[in-house]
């Protein structure tokens, strides 16, 4: 009976062995291992089972009871190393101490993830000795939702699929949301952002930016050009075109926003009747506009048509004494914000700044116009005022300084409003069709943002951390796309220290002769007063 039970815990150890044999050096047969593993262990247990006897007998000495607490504690101890690891594989905490946490997704990234309604899958096609590059990004993608999916085709192996999808370069990704697919070459998070960002919304949105009334070009590449907010506008799934009103008889159908940035001269009242038309069918327009050029040249029908959307266009310039602009080496004339009021507009800058150059008032109708109640976006420090002597600015001996009894108004002060109203004029509901069915079209919803200043967006001014923040979340509030609201993708910032050739050579010789130098010296020093 001893010899049987002899030969069983000898079979029990070697299945043990082969089994942790084969799930390393024959991994693709880990299905036979488990069974190999799971029997030598039962065959183990009999053999222990059959020795209950000397068993006994070898824990009733001393060394022995002290042998088994210290291998007791030994395993406790591996226990809770392997639980460690098992819950850091599976909750990791990342620390990311860039300076523009550019190894973080954003939080625009984040939110589009977790809002993700249905399964978005990832289909990188590259090399599998280069899929390691592009794992480690997508990973944080599937650890921010998990309805991302992800999987690596290597091209080599798998010609058809690749052929199928059209794969004309490596790496491509197809991201694949509702049946439908867009398609990137890098890894980086903005470009999958933006694919993700095309397949979720479907359809690019048309934004027509106003010209013919001195307004900013969006094709300038100049430093008071739009060309990089128009770049932006391309990552977020936007198209763009400009547009002279005064040639056309309405504004065009598929215009998702209007943009009026900057005109320094008024609109004619035909094009002021095509806006009125245009937002009363549910319409959406941004207008930036500059402090009036000079006492006396304002635009009271571009005003006006604020002012019936609850928006006073203040004939003042903000100045700002706080000293925040030093931050950002401007002057009093830049008003900073650091600080928002509570809109969905602004509910993701927090702890961002934006600028703005030469801005005006543009505050809500206290108590509203026309049935129209605007909402304010953006306001400064109390250290700022709205100063209204224009004249005095440009004057070379001019005084700037707060003074009420010329009407100047204490600050804070509003930069920017927004305001949103149910469409007068309802799209049309098809014959025999019921109000209350599910099918009925909704009611628009006419949305209005007006901003005191349209050089933020510029491309001099632009480079300010929240101010193409700010641009692209008013543009996403006024499509209708609230779940685009966030902080962007960053990209890395170029530092570099710049040493004239008299402070290279102070570096060398401080690094080749002064330090060493100072160490020998310290070394002999030492040396003598130990002889």
């Amino acid at each position: 009976m001893q010899k049987m039970l002899g030969i069983i815990g000898w079979i029990g150890t070697a299945l043990v062995f082969g089994a942790v044999a084969i799930r390393m050096f024959y991994p693709q047969w880990n299905q036979y291992a488990t069974y190999m593993a799971w029997a030598g262990l039962a065959t183990v247990l009999i053999y222990m089972a059959g020795q209950w006897r000397d068993v006994a007998d070898f824990y009733k000495g001393r060394g022995a009871r002290y042998g088994t607490l210290s291998i007791v504690s030994i395993l406790v101890f591996l226990g809770i190393l392997v639980a460690v690891n098992y819950l850091g594989t599976r909750q990791n905490k990342r620390w990311d101490f860039t300076a523009n946490q550019v190894f973080s997704l954003s939080d625009q990234t984040v939110r589009i993830l977790r809002e993700l309604e249905e399964p978005a899958t990832f289909t990188v096609y590259e090399r599998q000795d280069r899929e390691e590059v592009h794992r480690d990004r997508l990973e944080e993608f599937t650890y921010h939702s998990t309805q991302v999916k992800t999987e690596f085709v290597d091209p080599d192996r798998e010609p058809g699929r690749a052929s199928d999808a059209k794969i004309e370069m490596l790496p491509t990704i197809l991201v694949q949301y509702q049946g439908r697919t867009e398609r990137v070459n890098s890894s980086n998070e903005q470009d999958l952002t933006n694919a993700l960002i095309k397949a979720v919304t479907g359809q690019a949105r048309k934004v027509y930016f106003t010209q013919g009334h001195g307004e900013k070009d969006i094709a300038s590449s100049d430093r008071t050009g739009y060309s990089t907010i128009a770049d932006a506008m391309k990552r977020d799934n936007y198209t763009f075109d400009s547009l002279v009103l005064i040639t056309q008889k309405a504004v065009p159908d598929d215009a998702t926003i209007l943009v009026i940035a900057g005109p320094t001269a008024d609109f004619f009242p035909p094009e002021i009747e095509m806006l009125n038309a245009y937002v009363a069918k549910g319409g959406k327009v941004m207008v930036l506009l500059d402090p009036p050029a000079k006492p006396g040249a304002t635009q009271p029908l571009l005003t006006q048509f604020l002012m019936d959307w609850g928006i006073s266009a203040g004939n003042d310039v903000v100045l700002d004494a706080s000293g925040m602009g030093r931050l950002l080496n401007t002057d009093a004339s830049v008003p900073v914000v650091a600080q928002y009021p509570n809109h969905p507009i602004t509910e993701s800058l927090t702890g961002a700044m934006s600028a703005y150059p030469m801005a005006r008032s543009m505050a809500p109708v206290e108590g509203g116009s026309g049935g129209h109640t605007a909402q304010p976006v953006l306001t400064t420090t109390p250290q700022s005022w709205a100063e209204s002597d224009i004249a005095s600015l440009s004057a070379k001996d001019g005084q700037i300084e707060f003074n009420a009894d010329k009407g100047d108004k204490q600050g804070p002060i509003t930069l920017a409003a927004a305001v949103s109203a149910p469409a007068t004029v309802t799209p049309p509901q098809p014959e025999n069709a019921s109000p209350d069915a599910p099918d009925a079209p909704s009611t628009p919803e006419t949305r209005v943002v007006a901003v005191g200043d349209s050089d933020f967006a510029s491309n001099y001014a632009i480079a300010v951390p929240g101010n193409s923040d700010f641009f692209m979340n008013a543009l996403n509030w006024l499509a209708q796309q609230e779940n685009l609201i966030a902080v962007r993708p960053r990209q890395p910032q170029d530092h570099r220290l710049t040493l004239t050739a008299d402070q290279q050579n102070r570096i060398m010789i401080l690094s080749l002769f002064i330090i060493p130098g100072l160490v020998f010296a310290s070394g002999v020093y030492i040396w003598w007063r130990r002889r």
